[in-house]
């Protein structure tokens, strides 16, 4: 399916998505970019559907050619305190109030708008697969996530989250078994996927 270049072509129009909201461990990124009318890339998708070497081959030109993007991190406090929801959804909203350019228009991956109503927002159930402007997004946040995990990695690295980036994963759960969990694992989530948490350590 060709991407999209507008929801509504009479208004400036940011994509706006999230990586991280299903795992375990680090933050939940969000980044939100306005492409310039007519941008153009063949390996321009919804991130998932791209590979790592894809993604980090898009995301300079993405951000070289981008009339503005953003990227923020909501970590693992906030995520507590707000629940994943809520936090992905305002870490959308951030990304999208720090744009250099105010857009008139969000586009939202998924099927929540935003808790905001300064800039009107549109929820596109599987944007990134549709709107080149969520796909651009979809690409920052993933890359943007995955070089901090790797640089967790340095410091936690019985967890594997070089490899696993975090995701629930058998080799994941299996170390959160082994070692406990960390600061940077996410209480009330199901770390072991038994039904039970595990306790975290200091």
């Amino acid at each position: 399916m060709q991407l999209l270049d507008h929801f509504d072509e009479t208004k400036l129009e940011a994509g706006c998505d999230e990586a991280g909201r299903g795992c375990l461990a680090g933050p939940v990124v969000c980044a939100s970019v306005i492409l310039p009318k007519g941008f153009s890339h063949h390996l321009l998708n919804d991130s998932k559907q791209l590979s790592e070497k894809s993604r980090n081959l898009l995301r300079p030109i993405i951000e070289k050619e981008a009339l503005a993007y953003a990227v923020q991190f909501l970590h693992t406090d906030e995520i507590t305190e707000l629940n994943i929801l809520k936090a992905s959804l305002t870490g959308m909203h951030r990304a999208a109030m720090a744009l250099k350019v105010r857009p008139e228009l969000l586009l939202i991956d998924g099927n929540k708008a935003l808790l905001s109503r300064e800039i009107p927002s549109i929820p596109i159930i599987k944007g990134d697969e549709k709107y080149k402007n969520i796909a651009a997004a979809s690409i920052l946040a993933k890359t943007y996530r995955d070089e901090y995990m790797e640089q967790l990695h340095e410091e936690f690295p019985h967890y594997h989250w070089k490899a696993n980036k975090g995701y629930p994963t058998e080799s994941h759960r299996k170390a959160i078994e082994i070692h406990g969990a960390c600061i940077h694992h996410r209480p009330g989530f199901n770390l072991l996927g038994k039904g039970q948490l595990s306790l975290f350590i200091e």
